[in-house]
């Protein structure tokens, strides 16, 4: 009941969760990216795949405020109404400039949050008309684009409630202004004199670095998943039973990799914040290496959580598997996770591996 009444309460508040990061000229409590994640994961813990949904629709307004100019976060945030935004992140549909804008049209899935969105963030490759491309990010209106039923209960293996449908767009203009350039989840950006976030907030974790921000979105769900599996392994316990070192061995082990996916978790963030007061001290950017590291912190995170899922499924007996039982929900869920094109960790170490050594790294054209 608790749980329900929280995620009742950031629903219904009426200026939305976009609260968590807005300067207070918006009305918001502007919490830091740790104190945010510790919300979404009371809320995950108690239904990882609406803590996904949440978490995505909520955490957007961070792209926004971070990488976009003053009069159009007025527009969109100072109206007393929610502003909830999914965002698609790599590429997709078709892009063509127009006088004064984009005409964009096609196919967007996997946009995470869009249940309750009241805008999309689209990323596609723009033909300029100059022979150019650009990577391009457009928001859009709840008005302008379809959602599609393509997910939900049966059409996945797993996270049933994340709300990861597809977008249809049916050459729908953009207006110039609801355009940003979006390059390498801004890893490489300059920021001698800060973001438009940093200028208009006066806030450094505006710098908007999104490669660790983007991941815990996904991650925070699977940690969600492993306490909450861990507390209804506990209801398999049988007092007196011989397997009592196999049960105790399984829910220790399982615990600490949970207790070590939260603790990295948490990390990254703190080590996020030490880079934007870095920033504030001496204008030093976050590096393309830093970033990466950022991401693949949160990778073996994941892993962690995933792994500690997985223990308890396993020992947890047959009657884990029936339809409905919870620790099977919370195994699917995590096994959606793994299946994430940013949870691929064994790859993305290449990336990582690449940028310790000073190499190209070949990934979102860093």
């Amino acid at each position: 009941m608790e749980l329900t009444l929280k995620i009742y309460i950031i629903y219904s508040w009426s200026k939305g969760f976009t609260a968590y990061y807005n300067h207070k000229k918006y009305g918001g409590l502007e919490f830091s990216l740790s104190e945010y994640y510790k919300i979404m994961l009371v809320i995950s813990e108690g239904h990882p795949s609406l803590g996904w949904n949440l978490t995505l629709g909520a955490s957007h307004s961070f792209l926004v405020a971070s990488h976009w100019p003053e009069y159009v976060q007025d527009e969109l945030f100072d109206t007393g109404k929610q502003f909830i935004a999914a965002h698609k992140a790599f590429p997709a549909g078709t892009c063509k400039r127009v006088k004064k804008g984009y005409i964009l049209d096609g196919i967007f899935p996997y946009c995470s949050g869009i249940t309750y969105a009241t805008h999309v963030i689209l990323n596609s490759i723009c033909d300029l008309g100059n022979g150019d491309k650009c990577s391009m990010n457009f928001i859009i209106p709840r008005c302008d684009f379809e959602i599609l039923n393509d997910w939900g209960e049966h059409k996945t293996l797993g996270m049933w409630a994340s709300g990861s449908n597809s977008v249809r767009l049916t050459s729908v203009f953009v207006p110039e202004k609801m355009s940003a350039p979006f390059r390498g989840f801004y890893a490489d950006q300059r920021v001698e004199n800060g973001t438009e976030g940093t200028r208009i907030h006066k806030n450094s974790m505006y710098l908007g670095y999104l490669m660790a921000p983007y991941h815990a979105n996904i991650l925070v769900p699977i940690v969600g998943a492993s306490k909450a599996a861990l507390e209804e392994f506990r209801k398999y316990e049988k007092p007196g039973d011989i397997n009592e070192i196999v049960f105790s061995r399984t829910l220790g082990l399982a615990m600490l990799l949970s207790d070590s996916a939260e603790a990295i978790l948490f990390n990254v963030f703190d080590k996020y914040a030490s880079f934007c007061q870095r920033w504030e001290y001496d204008r030093s950017p976050m590096t393309v290496d830093e970033n990466l590291r950022l991401w693949g912190l949160l990778q073996q995170a994941g892993r962690l959580a995933c792994e500690s899922v997985d223990i308890l499924f396993r020992n947890a007996g047959s009657s884990a598997t029936l339809k409905g039982a919870p620790i099977l929900e919370y195994f699917n869920d995590t096994q959606m996770y793994r299946s994430h094109v940013g949870a691929q960790w064994e790859q993305f170490s290449l990336y990582v591996g690449r940028s310790i050594l000073n190499r190209k790294i070949s990934f979102l054209d860093l």
